[in-house]
């Protein structure tokens, strides 16, 4: 998720002024006004949109992940017995190293060919998850700049990014950016869109059709200059 969610909250941070200046705290609160610190990953994990979105989408797509599970099980009970086999094969005086070295790169390529099954079966439970997060995601900024406004804040530090070593909890606005999100986005769609793909594969391909655009519109140019 932290992939997800870190480019957009890197850009929209909440940075209003720095250099306004910072009113002195009441003794009792010891609290410099105007900065605060938000976890994006637990703003968005414990949003009412997000923790609606994984229960819908345990349902949802129950097909799929009885599926799976069941392919699981049936690929890990075709390889109890090649693993109990090498296992005992290796503890074998004078065992074949070169025999053993076949059996383990056998079973390992049966475990990756059982891995991209899964996912394969998986792909438009893996892919909801995605949409999920971006809905939130776009919203997520909006919510903690409203957040920040609302308790005067200039500037908000990622408390996940190893930027802030310690802050006391009146710094915290993560909750109130989880409240924010609440109202900017009660709820999120759990199906995508038929042909949806995720940001970053909607922008690489963006960028192909981009270059293949340039491309066509120097050929004419090309041919022209012989």
């Amino acid at each position: 998720m932290k992939n997800l969610l870190k480019p957009a909250f890197a850009a929209g941070i909440a940075l209003a002024s720095l250099t306004a200046p910072l009113a002195v705290a009441p003794a009792s609160a010891q609290v410099a006004q105007g900065i605060g610190v938000v976890n994006p990953d637990a703003v968005v994990v414990n949003s009412a949109a997000f923790k609606a979105a994984q229960q819908q989408r345990q349902t949802t797509y129950q097909a799929q992940i009885q599926q799976a599970t069941q392919r699981r099980d049936q690929i890990q009970a075709e390889l109890d017995p090649l693993i109990k086999k090498l296992q005992a094969d290796s503890q074998a005086a004078n065992a074949n190293q070169q025999a053993l070295q076949q059996q383990a790169a056998q079973i390992q390529q049966r475990e990756q060919a059982g891995q991209r099954e899964l996912q394969q079966i998986l792909a438009p439970y893996s892919l909801s998850q995605a949409y999920i997060e971006e809905q939130i995601n776009d919203k997520l900024m909006d919510a903690v700049q409203a957040a920040a406004k609302k308790r005067k804040m200039t500037l908000i530090l990622d408390a996940t990014n190893g930027s802030v070593a310690y802050a006391e909890a009146a710094y915290n606005i993560t909750q109130d950016s989880v409240n924010e999100l609440n109202t900017l986005l009660p709820s999120v769609q759990v199906v995508p869109p038929q042909g949806w793909l995720p940001r970053q594969m909607r922008e690489q391909q963006a960028q192909q059709q981009a270059a293949q655009q340039q491309a066509q519109a120097q050929q004419p140019a090309a041919t022209t200059g012989r």
